[in-house]
């Protein structure tokens, strides 16, 4: 049975796209926020992991190379990794880098200090 996330069986899906594409994601995510560059690159490095977990979903998956629906799915579960990569690691660079400035108040957030 073909379903939305993927095409005859859910263990490519879990095994590429969460987990091998989504483990390079995070890493991404990750490593543009340490950078201090512009969250707008995870568009094109979640392009790039999701042009590459539909190559290896065809080449070891049996499934299909071009189906625009799938290659979506991938890209936005890729994205949204990557963009939860990249606000860890920013809350942890803001709360540790601008200590006296911002607390963090969740693993994705942080706030301005009180005034004392």
């Amino acid at each position: 049975m073909s379903g939305i996330l993927w095409e005859n069986d859910p263990t490519p899906f879990i095994v590429i796209t969460l987990l091998l594409g989504g483990g390079a994601a995070w890493m991404s995510g990750r490593g543009v926020a340490q950078s201090w560059s512009s969250p707008l690159l995870l568009l094109g490095y979640a392009f790039l992991l999701a042009c590459a977990a539909r190559f290896l979903h065809f080449a070891l998956g049996g499934g299909s190379l071009i189906a625009p629906q799938f290659f979506l799915v991938d890209f936005l579960c890729l994205l949204a990794l990557a963009g939860l990569g990249f606000r860890v690691a920013r809350a942890s660079q803001m709360a540790t880098q601008y200590f006296w400035l911002y607390e963090r108040t969740s693993p994705i957030s942080w706030r301005e200090r009180a005034k004392e």
